[in-house]
């Protein structure tokens, strides 16, 4: 099969992608196919929708970042020449994406026998891309190259951002454990707050990032409070904002950390040599009567400032 024409693929983008549109030469999607993907892919989870993508050819390289400072300013003095000369602070992170991929199969007596027929196909590969995006966030935190857990397969692929911060040195950490025996409490949002530095206070876009039970914890707390703000809990009972800043629940988290972050400073790195295989050919295929299906992509999560985030550890599991 050729690849597909730019009115094809732009086509294409606007709707799912089908097992129908892969280069069969090679396995590989087009770039604008593997776009797509990847679009579909992060759209699967809210918080994956908010932070920060980058998509390179290598898969080793840096993130370039660029600062200026600060109290630049200088009083001039007619006729004098001070000397004084500011100059941008540069500087990069790094990235080393890690190779994943996601494997199926499906027996030919299922396609037959169900009543979407062929169309059962597309359904499965829509899954398939939902799933894909809800496991690279729960990768994304939660990667650990030195777990040893039943999760140890997919969990040691990568290192993920809770271990980056928690072994950062620049990464402000607060222990909740220590307020309220890590029972959710007004007081460890203030903590948090007053833990982020003023610069990242006024730029916008920060963020609560914690499980979903962490948030109903914090619910609960504020109904069995006799004010207004407990009667409006009670009668919502759903949590948009906390301090005036906006909630962003994320499943995957651990109900014992939450972080105060602008979600944009959190990168997942891909690149677009996305490989994604069907066959129903060979000796297996054939002999089992299935179909085989494969998704193949590189990933990386980093973090561009630890400067620029609260991470409260130590709460009630």
């Amino acid at each position: 099969m050729a690849p597909l024409s730019q009115a094809e693929l732009l086509r294409k983008a606007a709707g799912p992608i089908s097992t129908s549109d892969f280069i069969a030469a090679s396995g590989l999607l087009a770039a604008e196919q593997a776009s797509s993907f990847l679009d579909a892919v992060f759209e699967a989870t809210p918080f994956s929708a908010l932070h920060r993508k980058e998509r390179r050819r290598s898969r080793t390289g840096s993130i370039a970042k660029i600062g200026i400072g600060g109290r630049l300013l200088r009083k001039k003095t007619a006729g004098v020449d001070d000397a004084t000369l500011q100059k941008p602070l540069f500087g990069d992170v790094s990235y080393t994406t890690v190779a994943s991929r996601l494997d199926w199969e499906v027996e030919e007596e299922v396609f037959e026998d169900n009543i979407e027929g062929e169309g059962l196909e597309q359904h499965l590969f829509n899954l398939m891309t939902g799933q894909t995006g809800r496991d690279l966030e729960d990768l994304h935190f939660n990667g650990d190259t030195a777990d040893v857990s039943v999760d140890a397969p997919f969990l040691t692929q990568n290192d993920g951002w809770l271990k980056n911060l928690a072994g950062s040195a620049t990464t402000h950490r607060v222990n909740g454990g220590a307020v309220a025996g890590g029972v959710i409490e007004k007081a460890h949002f203030f903590d948090a707050l007053n833990a982020m530095p003023n610069k990242y206070k006024t730029q916008g876009g920060l963020r609560w990032i914690g499980s979903p039970t962490l948030f109903e914890r914090y619910v609960e707390y504020l109904t069995s409070r006799a004010t207004a703000a407990g009667d409006a809990a009670l009668i919502n009972g759903q949590l948009s904002q906390v301090l005036g800043i906006d909630v962003v629940r994320v499943p995957a988290l651990p109900n014992t950390r939450f972080l105060l972050a602008n979600p944009q400073n959190f990168i997942a790195v891909n690149t677009r040599d996305i490989r994604v295989r069907r066959t129903v050919e060979g000796r297996e295929a054939i002999r089992t009567d299935k179909r085989f299906f494969a998704i193949f992509l590189n990933d990386d999560p980093i973090i561009e400032e630890d400067d620029g985030v609260v991470d409260t550890y130590g709460m009630v599991a």
